[in-house]
């Protein structure tokens, strides 16, 4: 008899132990692994900080643990649109009802709602929409398409999803220990002394340039006159900007909420957003890229046929019950219900606000994005998170996860039930007085 240790999947490990009737014994194939995968920090930021959530809850299980961390939804999705899935998955079991496969590209319908939704008098077209099963897999199956040979650059600090994807890719070359960045990606950093935008005038030309706004983790919402700036950039330089518009339905002011507002963007960006903070579809999984007909490779030949490709080789479309319940989302009914969400997270998220600075701290976001960037001077930022955690019992995120400029900063998350909020906003009274 023969079993297998699980240890395999908890650290890393060599070979795999094998307990038999000899003995212990290690079994490796004769494939190496991938040398990329060897390059990636230890841990990807979101499952580390549910690793130490939860050895929390051992040493205290009697603590009533307030997760402002991992910017999940909380908020029930709206009746109709639940109902459309539910209806939508009944409907399967009839013959009338059955549906297989459907468009890799996604239910026409439903990217013809997305162009009128989000992009009316934008030159969008539906047949540029991809749906899909959320931004952060169209990200790599962006990084895909763009493959190994590329150089980019990202937003310091950004979505960890950036970097991690594209050492995944070799794009990165190798970590530098001493400042905690890959030597082939150029770092933008975005601070409150240069309003969150880069300095483009010191900034290398990449091939691909990684930006999101409003910025996850920052809150920062890119004004026109700063995307003005970005699209030139990318033109004068050759470069494709790949724009991250994941939380556009948080913005309140007069920014941008698609690069395509901007003159010339069709040329030089390709889009990805989703339903997920919008619309509470974290766990649903839907989202889409756009990718305009004017964009061309150096050799002119367009990129949305080679995405095109790439879509129908790696994806079998997305959930035609997911799709039913975006085509509700983006009903009259449906999107003043989802919006509603929005709001009540941006309400969440000003309250962190006024609760940080109404003890002293410089605070960031929270107005055109649910999160909360919080300045501790003179601090490490896991020292502050694992402070918070242990006086607190309040999951944050660490800023150094973002990148190295976000080193002293924590990211507060407003996706919480306000009972829960105004709860934390009474413990970090307690403990920051």
């Amino acid at each position: 008899m023969f079993s297998i240790s699980t240890s395999l999947f908890l650290k890393p490990r060599a070979s795999l132990k094998v307990q038999g009737d000899q003995g212990i014994s290690y079994y490796s194939t004769r494939v190496a692994r991938n040398p990329n995968l060897e390059k990636l920090q230890t841990n990807y930021l979101f499952p580390e900080i549910l690793d130490r959530e939860l050895k929390h809850m051992e040493k205290y299980p009697n603590a009533k643990v307030i997760s402002l961390g991992i910017g999940d939804t909380t908020q029930p999705l709206p009746q109709p649109v639940a109902l459309s899935m539910s209806n939508y998955a009944r409907a399967l079991s009839t013959h009338q009802g059955y549906t297989g496969y459907g468009l890799e590209q996604g239910n026409k319908e439903l990217r013809r709602e997305i162009t009128e939704t989000f992009y009316k008098d934008l030159s969008v077209e539906e047949t540029e929409v991809f749906v899909s099963d959320g931004a952060q897999c169209d990200l790599s199956r962006v990084q895909l398409l763009l493959g190994s040979n590329v150089s980019i650059a990202v937003q310091d600090p950004s979505f960890p999803g950036y970097i991690d994807s594209s050492v995944i890719m070799g794009q990165s070359g190798e970590l530098r220990n001493e400042s905690g960045k890959y030597g082939n990606i150029k770092y933008m950093k975005c601070s409150p002394e240069n309003e969150f935008f880069p300095d483009l005038s010191k900034t290398e030309r990449t091939d691909i340039i990684f930006f999101c706004s409003p910025n996850n983790p920052s809150g920062h919402a890119a004004s026109r006159a700063q995307l003005q700036q970005l699209v030139e950039f990318a033109q004068l330089n050759g470069s494709i900007i790949v724009y991250d518009s994941a939380y556009a339905a948080y913005v309140s002011d007069s920014s941008p909420k698609s690069i395509y507002e901007i003159p010339g963007s069709r040329k030089v960006a390709i889009e990805i957003s989703s339903f997920s903070k919008m619309a509470g579809f974290t766990g649903v999984r839907l989202g889409w890229t756009v990718v305009p007909k004017e964009l061309l490779y150096s050799n002119g030949f367009p990129v949305i046929l080679d995405f095109n490709r790439v879509i129908c080789t790696t994806f079998n479309g997305a959930s035609n019950i997911a799709q039913a319940g975006g085509l509700a989302c983006l009903s009259r009914d449906g999107f003043k219900e989802i919006m509603s969400k929005v709001d009540y997270y941006k309400e969440n998220a000003k309250i962190l606000v006024d609760t940080f600075a109404s003890l002293g701290f410089r605070v960031y976001g929270g107005s055109n994005a649910p999160y909360v960037w919080v300045h501790f001077p003179h601090s490490r930022s896991w020292d502050v998170f694992n402070w918070i955690l242990e006086k607190t019992h309040i999951i944050t995120v660490p800023g150094i996860g973002f990148g190295p400029s976000g080193e002293g900063y924590i990211r507060v998350s407003g996706f919480g039930r306000r009972e829960s909020i105004l709860e934390a906003s009474k413990r970090l009274k307690t403990l920051l007085c």
